[in-house]
Formats: C-alpha cells, sequence, structure tokens
C-alpha cells in the first residue's frame, strides 16, 4: 500500500450512519419555519416534504450505479471527471471544498450554537464564538481518527432519533390534533408553483447530505454491494422520520405558527412537554445537529485529498500528505474549517442554506445524467449494481434537479450568483494547476 493511500476501514454501519446522521441534522428542527413561510399553507408544505424525499430516494438509487461502478474516494468528483471529463470533476470538487462543506458546517454550526444559547439563557453574544468552537472541537476529533469520528457519528445518529420519536409520538396523540391541521394545499396569497419551488429548496436542504456518502467508497470493504443498501436505506429511514414528524408538528402548531417561529421543533416540545422535558428535546436537537457537523466533516476531508492526489490543487503535495497515525489526510481539513469559520462570521443560516441547495444540486443532476449517458456510451461496463426501472427512476431524479435549478435562478437570483461566481473562480486554478504540474487527462 503507498504511503498516501488511504485503508478500507469504513464499515457498513459507519456509512449508513453518515447517511442518516448527516441528512438528519438541522434541517427537520429549523427548516419548518421556511417550509411553510414559502408555501403559505400546511398541505403545500407537507407535499414539499414528500416529492423532496421521492426526488431524493430517485436520485439514490441512480447514483448508487455511477457510485458502483467507480468506488473511488472522491465521490461526485470521480464520477463527473469519468463521464465529463478532468475540468468538470475539478470543478464539483473545487465547489465542494470551498463553499459545500465550509458553508454546511457553518450553518449547522450556528445553530448548534444558537440552540446551546437559549438552552443555558447566555448572551447572544457568545453565538458566534461559540459556533467557531464547536467547528474547531470537531475538526479536532475527526484529526484523530476514523475511529473517534465514527463513533461519534454512530452514538450521536441513534441519540438523534429519541427527540424525533418523542415528538412523533406525543404529537400525533396531541389532544385537539388532527387532520383538520394538514388543509388547504394552498392559498391564495402564495402563487403555487413558485411558493412549492421555494418550499422544496427548503426541504432539500433538510435532506441534502446522502450523496457525500461516495466520498467514502474507496475506503469501504466491499462497495459495490455496500453503497446501494446505504443509500437507499438510509434515505428510506430519512424520509419515514421527516414526514411523520412533520404531521406531528401539525397536529400541534398550525402552519402560519410554525412560519412564525425561528425554533419550530422547540416550540413544538414546549406545547407537548412542560419544564423538563421541552429542555430534553432541546438537548436531543443539539446532538443531532453535532451529529451533522460531523458527518459533513467526515465526508469533506477527503475532497481536498482527492483533488490532490491528481495533482489538481496549488500545493497538491500538502493537500494529498496522509498523517502517519491517523491515515486521514488533515491539511484539507483545516482550509475546509478556515472558510467554514469566514461563514460563520457571516451569521446568515438560511443564505447559506439555500446557497448550498443550488451549487450541490447543479452538479448533482450532472451526475443522474452521467449514468444515462454511461448506458450508452459504455453498456458492457460492469455494473455490480443498476438503477431499477430504468429511464424512469432516473429521469425524475433528473426532472426534479432541473426545477431545484431553475426555480433558484427565478426566485433566489443572488445566491444563484454568488454560487456561480464562487464556482467559476475555480476554472482558472485548474488550469494553472494543469500547467503547473503538466497532468494529461481529458478536459
Amino acid at each position: 500500500m503507498e504511503k498516501n493511500e488511504l485503508k478500507k476501514e469504513v464499515s457498513g454501519l459507519t456509512a449508513l450512519t453518515v447517511v442518516v446522521g448527516t441528512v438528519i441534522g438541522a434541517g427537520i428542527f429549523f427548516k419548518p419555519t421556511a417550509v411553510y413561510g414559502a408555501a403559505g399553507a400546511p398541505g403545500l408544505g407537507l407535499l414539499a416534504w414528500f416529492v423532496a424525499g421521492v426526488i431524493t430516494i430517485a436520485g439514490g438509487l441512480t447514483v448508487a450505479e455511477i457510485g458502483t461502478i467507480y468506488p473511488q474516494t472522491g465521490g461526485m468528483m470521480i464520477y463527473l471527471e469519468k463521464v465529463y471529463g478532468r475540468w468538470l470533476g475539478f470543478l464539483v470538487g473545487w465547489a465542494q471544498m470551498i463553499i459545500y462543506y465550509p458553508a454546511n458546517i457553518a450553518a449547522l454550526a450556528i445553530i448548534f450554537s444558537t440552540q446551546f444559547v437559549n438552552l443555558f439563557s447566555l448572551s447572544d453574544n457568545v453565538i458566534v464564538p461559540t459556533a467557531i468552537l464547536t467547528a474547531i472541537f470537531l475538526m479536532g476529533v475527526n484529526f484523530l481518527g476514523t475511529k473517534y469520528s465514527g463513533r461519534i457519528q454512530t452514538v450521536a445518529t441513534i441519540l438523534k432519533l429519541i427527540p424525533l420519536l418523542v415528538i412523533i409520538v406525543a404529537g400525533l396523540l396531541y389532544p385537539g390534533g388532527g387532520v383538520i391541521r394538514l388543509i388547504p394545499l394552498s392559498v391564495e396569497s402564495h402563487p403555487v408553483l413558485t411558493s412549492f419551488g421555494s418550499a422544496l429548496i427548503a426541504t432539500l436542504f433538510a435532506y441534502d447530505g446522502w450523496i457525500n456518502v461516495g466520498t467514502l467508497a474507496g475506503e469501504m470493504k466491499n462497495p459495490g454491494k455496500m453503497l446501494p443498501k446505504v443509500i437507499i436505506g438510509g434515505l428510506s429511514i430519512v424520509m419515514a422520520v421527516y414526514l411523520l414528524t412533520n404531521i406531528a408538528y401539525l397536529f400541534v402548531l398550525d402552519s402560519t405558527q410554525l412560519a412564525g417561529t425561528d425554533t419550530p421543533a422547540a416550540l413544538v416540545a414546549s406545547r407537548l412537554f412542560d419544564g423538563i422535558g421541552s429542555k430534553l428535546v432541546t438537548i436531543g436537537i443539539l446532538i443531532s445537529v453535532f451529529g451533522g457537523i460531523n458527518g459533513y466533516i467526515i465526508s469533506g476531508l477527503r475532497v481536498p485529498y482527492a483533488l490532490a492526489t491528481q495533482k489538481m490543487l496549488p500545493f497538491s503535495n500538502w493537500f494529498a500528505k496522509v498523517n502517519p497515525k491517523t491515515n486521514l489526510p488533515i491539511n484539507g481539513g483545516i482550509v475546509i474549517l478556515g472558510i467554514a469559520i469566514l461563514m460563520i462570521l457571516t451569521g446568515q443560516f438560511n443564505q447559506l442554506t439555500d446557497l448550498i441547495v443550488f451549487v450541490i444540486w447543479f452538479f448533482i443532476t450532472l451526475t443522474f445524467v452521467a449514468v444515462i449517458i454511461l448506458r450508452k456510451t459504455q453498456p458492457d461496463i460492469e455494473r455490480p449494481y443498476k438503477v431499477p426501472l430504468y429511464p424512469f427512476i432516473p429521469l425524475i431524479a433528473i426532472i426534479g434537479g432541473l426545477y431545484i435549478i431553475l426555480n433558484t435562478l427565478i426566485v433566489q437570483p443572488g445566491n444563484a450568483f454568488i454560487g456561480i461566481f464562487l464556482t467559476l473562480i475555480g476554472i482558472p486554478v485548474y488550469f494553472y494547476c494543469k500547467k503547473k504540474y503538466g497532468v494529461p487527462g481529458k478536459d
């Protein structure tokens, strides 16, 4: 084994908890505000949660095929490079390194800190310092090795389901609740198409993170069998939990109340439980967000490493170094942490999450298309797994992805512009590295 090669130490349980633990983070606890605010009605909001789940599962079923064809560390970066060329593989890795992972870490750290401050009635002035310390602490734990970060992920994933299950059971049994709170489907003040699109973008942040398990494929013992099961199984669990949780929310509060609070889960908990019960649910939320941050760090560490091993970053030798004691590429993590800290200083949770959704879904949609391209151009390539109901499942994923991209360009052009601009900065970086290192490859 080469000095800078990662070992196959990621188990199926760790990979499954990365999917469930990364996806179930802050979104289900805080995004109902944006979802029902955009939808204007409970029915349209619930429909957004359902459709986002369908798109995500269709996407998972689709991406699992290309993930088993190219089970290498780097995930989506490798998929796009193999099908479209090195330049696009680089761009997705670049966008993940400077936007996607830092923004996710920053957004979740802000939420964690806000909840922590509220729980202990601290001054709002400590929100940003606490968020920064949280990000630094979890990055430090990951630097100790996959064994430690994997344990945190497993424990946090199990514990984060407890407050959700408590809310689901108590909410569905709440006196005065019922299906009446789930209607109407829409209201005249909110145009259905644009309102649904904005609500869908908000829900997709809550579903985000599932594709990150692909970055661990090179460290799985049997990715051909493990990767599809992990993605599909994990997303099925997530969708069921999300739908039941939102129904429970609406049994306790109406959609207007959910849209009017920055902490919908905590408000529901305060209605369901008195005193200590509400605080225990808040602690559960903190654990959930904590695990979400850890999940993004686990996946994010591998992206700069994957770029650097292909000589597609300045200072590639530095980025590609693997710590001999922990067998982890920590230098890329230092850069991701630095960018995340800068983003934390902005304090803009919703803007960061909308930016994340637009940027990542542009590349995810190209990955869906790549599966179809490979079926046409390389029909005889070994496929340990094939997406079922081809081509209908990939087409559902592609249509959903295009809708998200176009809706963001129309409704949130500012976020779209920022995402495009930061991504395109990578183009001169790519050509600089190509000239410096003289790496051959299809552009």
